[in-house]
């Protein structure tokens, strides 16, 4: 049952992978590759449950926030072709 439910699990990650590649919008490629992540935080919590070793769940959560803050700075770049540092010609009152 838990092999079926980690072939599963791989693919949907090929399904997203094919989307991140395919995506007609940059959007779809970011939704697509934060899918990803949150696909192998769960594969990674569904190993850690098999193998009886409940410290992968602590690595699945670090992974999880990591996933979380890089989607929201790759959108925020996306945007706004920064990440909030001013450029040298901006004043900081500007910003």
């Amino acid at each position: 049952m838990f092999t079926a439910g980690s072939f599963a699990i791989l693919v949907v990650m090929v399904m997203t992978l094919v989307r991140a590649l395919l995506g007609p919008t940059v959007f779809d490629r970011i939704l697509a590759v934060n899918t990803f992540g949150t696909v192998t935080v769960v594969l990674i919590a569904l190993f850690g449950f098999l193998t009886d070793r409940p410290e992968f769940l602590d690595i699945a959560l670090v992974y999880a926030l990591i996933n979380f803050i890089a989607t929201i700075a790759v959108t925020k770049y996306v945007k706004f072709s920064s990440l909030g540092i001013p450029d040298r010609e901006t004043d900081w009152e500007d910003v």
